[in-house]
C-alpha cells in the first residue's frame, strides 16, 4: 500500500505547500507502514524533483510530457485514478488549492473513496484516521474519521510542520495510459507583491483602510522590502483602488498562511479574517482598541499607523544591520 501526494509546482520549482503535503503524507506513513509516492505533472528538472525525497517521498512519479502542461480538472482526475491503481494507493493528498479543489473531488468519485477538505493538523488517531478540519470559514472544527478503504484529502497551509526525512532519490518518468483529451481547464494565478509570491511568502505585511490613502503606503512598502515580506492589502482597499486587486487577502481574496501576518490599520472584518486565519502569527497595529483584529491577533498594537511604523521600520533595520 502506498500514500499518494501530488506536488504542485510554479514555474519548475516545487511549491512549498508541496513540501508539507509530503512532510504530512511522511507522518502518516510512519504510523501506517506505507510508501509515500509524490506525483509531479510539468517540465520539472531532477534536481528540483529530489527535493520531495528529502522530506519523505520514497518515489517521485514525474510526468513532464508537452501535451500535459496544461491544467485539466478531468484528466488529472483520471490520470491520477490510473497512479493511484497502479501505485495501489490507499491514500491521496492535495493541497487546499484551486488544482487540489478541481481535481479532489473529481478523484474521489472515481475511487469511491472519502473526501475530506480543508484538513488543519496532522491525525489524532490513525485507526481509524481521524482528521481535523476547518468548517464556517474557520469559526468551527470537525474531526473526521474515514471508514472508507480509500480517502482523497486536501490540507490547508500550515497543516503540518515541514521536517526532512530523506529518502534514496527514485525518480520515474512516467508515460501515462489517459488520453489527452483536455477539455476543462485551471487557471490558477498567484498573488504577487514583486518578486515574492503571497501563497508561498513566510511574511506576509499588509494594510487597510486606516492608512487612509494609497498615497500613504511607502512606509509599509519600505517596512516589506526590510523584512523579505510579501505585501498585501484588505479588500476595501482594493475597492477603493489604492491597491491592486492582486494584492487582496481575505475569505473573497488570496487565501494566505504565512509563519507572521502583520496588520496594519486593518479593523479585521470576518470575511478578511477568513483568508488569514492560518497564519501562524498575527500582530495587529490599529489606533481603535476595540477594533476586532485584536481578538484574532497573537499581539496587538495600540498607536496610529503612521507613528508606529517609522520606529518599526527603524528597529527591523537595526535588527537586520540593514
Amino acid at each position: 500500500m502506498s500514500i499518494i501526494v501530488f506536488s504542485e509546482n510554479r514555474s519548475e520549482k516545487i511549491k512549498k505547500s508541496s513540501l508539507e503535503a509530503v512532510a504530512y503524507a511522511t507522518n502518516i506513513s510512519k504510523n501506517t507502514q506505507q510508501a509515500v509516492v509524490s506525483v509531479s505533472i510539468g517540465n520539472v528538472p531532477n534536481e528540483e524533483l529530489e527535493i520531495l525525497a528529502k522530506y519523505g517521498a520514497s518515489k517521485i512519479i514525474s510526468i513532464n510530457a508537452p501535451e500535459w502542461q496544461t491544467h485539466d480538472s478531468q484528466a488529472y482526475a483520471k490520470l491520477l485514478n490510473e497512479i493511484t491503481e497502479k501505485e495501489n494507493a490507499s491514500t491521496i493528498i492535495f493541497t487546499n488549492s484551486n488544482i487540489g479543489k478541481a481535481v479532489a473531488p473529481r478523484l474521489s468519485v472515481r475511487l469511491k473513496a472519502a473526501l475530506v477538505s480543508g484538513i488543519v493538523s496532522i491525525p489524532s488517531s490513525y485507526s481509524p484516521l481521524t482528521l481535523k478540519r476547518k468548517s464556517y470559514n474557520g469559526g468551527a472544527f470537525q474531526n473526521v474519521q474515514v471508514k472508507s478503504p480509500k480517502a482523497v484529502l486536501t490540507l490547508n497551509p500550515n497543516s503540518c510542520e515541514v521536517v526532512e526525512n530523506p529518502q534514496a532519490v527514485n525518480i520515474e518518468n512516467y508515460t501515462p495510459n489517459t488520453p489527452t483529451n483536455f477539455q476543462t481547464k485551471i487557471e490558477s494565478t498567484d498573488v504577487t507583491s514583486g518578486k515574492i509570491v503571497l501563497t508561498e511568502a513566510s511574511i506576509v505585511v499588509s494594510g487597510g483602510r486606516g492608512l487612509k490613502s494609497g498615497d500613504n503606503w511607502k512606509p509599509l512598502e519600505e517596512l516589506a522590502d526590510a523584512l523579505g515580506a510579501g505585501l498585501a492589502c484588505s479588500r476595501p482597499v482594493s475597492d477603493e483602488g489604492w491597491r491592486s486587486h492582486e494584492e487582496h487577502v481575505g475569505q473573497t481574496g488570496k487565501i494566505i498562511a504565512p509563519d507572521l501576518y502583520l496588520a496594519v490599520g486593518i479593523s479585521g472584518a470576518i470575511q478578511h479574517i477568513g483568508g488569514v486565519s492560518a497564519s501562524k502569527v498575527i500582530v495587529a497595529i490599529d489606533r481603535d482598541k476595540d477594533a476586532p483584529i485584536f481578538k484574532y491577533a497573537d499581539y496587538g498594537i495600540v498607536g496610529d499607523a503612521f507613528e508606529v511604523l517609522p520606529r518599526l521600520i527603524e528597529s527591523v533595520k537595526k535588527f537586520k544591520n540593514i
